[in-house]
């Protein structure tokens, strides 16, 4: 396991270092870089990866239209930045964010704290998170309207988790739902709804293909609660790591990574090419991030462990969809 570290550490740590970099604001009452910190590049990873893989599954079949492609990545990452807005503010309200401490900080976890480090005002959030929910539903009501109707039902669902995902009445984060809701946004939704609008059609393979991206994605959410786990505990928020405690959660985030990379190595017995092994290069940095958990030595010593799982997240997506395409 310790070289398995090791060659993560390589690869990994200079991922790390340019990702914390973008987090350090020049100053505060800063309505811009707010909003950069509201879309998350590094985090709209995710969405990409994901779109990535249905987009290649839609290409394994045939050509496709990059023009309805564009339209979905358009529409995908405004409900991205929508999310983070509103949760934003119903985060600051609840007392999360500002319960979190300056050691228990980090780039991957504790909210994008555009409200706590002054640099929007709670109206500009809400603003912010109109006007990205505005443009994504648009995106999805163009494509629906003009080229896929099947497509509303999954935007639907996206728009619905994408809110309530904090958002009360519902609260998924605040009631235990918040990673099943992360695995299947991540997972089937965006990558069979990028198929859906590529080839019109659906389909078993992108389906097959989204289940370990959806496991992979929940894992990187497990390990950013950690850090904020004692200010989640006392506002409420009863995500995994505060119902199962941290040895627990440690635990479940192996099963976790095992689980998922167990299935893409299966996935040959369902038709699938051989090649889609690509995908299970992520693995080394998902066990040299869950040792980190198991050791758990504070937020600066998981922060490596949060990039490698984003990182082990990322190339099992385009493992996978370049597994298909060759």
């Amino acid at each position: 396991m310790k070289s398995i570290e090791n060659q993560a550490s390589v690869s990994g740590s200079a991922f790390a270092v340019h990702l914390e970099s973008t987090e350090k604001p020049p100053s505060t009452h800063n309505f811009l870089f707010g909003i950069w910190r509201l879309s998350d590049p590094k985090i709209s990873m995710a969405s990409i990866s994901a779109m990535f893989l249905g987009a290649c599954a839609a290409a394994a079949q045939g050509q496709i239209d990059w023009r309805w492609l564009l339209v979905s990545v358009i529409g995908i990452l405004s409900l991205e930045a929508a999310k983070n807005a509103s949760g934003e503010i119903f985060d600051y309200n609840s007392g999360t964010d500002l319960a979190i401490t300056e050691e228990d900080r980090s780039p991957f976890s504790g909210g994008k704290r555009v409200i706590v480090d002054g640099l929007m005002t709670r109206q500009q959030t809400f603003l912010a998170a109109t006007i990205f929910y505005l443009l994504g539903i648009s995106a999805g009501l163009v494509i629906v309207i003009m080229h896929e109707p099947r497509v509303l039902a999954i935007g639907f669902a996206g728009v619905f988790l994408a809110f309530f995902y904090n958002a009360p009445p519902v609260n998924l984060s605040y009631r235990g739902f918040g990673e099943i809701a992360v695995a299947a946004v991540y997972g089937p939704l965006i990558c069979c709804g990028t198929y859906l609008v590529l080839r019109r059609d659906f389909g078993i393979v992108p389906f097959l293909l989204s289940i370990p991206l959806g496991i992979l994605i929940a894992t990187f959410l497990v390990i950013n609660e950690f850090p904020d786990r004692k200010a989640d505990q006392d506002a409420g928020k009863n995500n995994l790591v505060v119902l199962l405690g941290v040895k627990k959660a440690g635990q479940l985030f192996l099963l976790m990574v095992i689980t998922a990379n167990a299935f893409i190595l299966i996935l040959p017995l369902a038709g699938l090419p051989l090649t889609v092994w690509f995908g299970l290069a992520g693995l080394p940095f998902g066990l040299a991030a869950s040792r980190r958990v198991f050791e758990h030595k504070g937020t600066s010593f998981l922060i490596p462990a949060q990039s490698w799982t984003l990182l082990s997240f990322i190339l099992a997506a385009f493992g996978l969809g370049i597994g298909l395409l060759v």
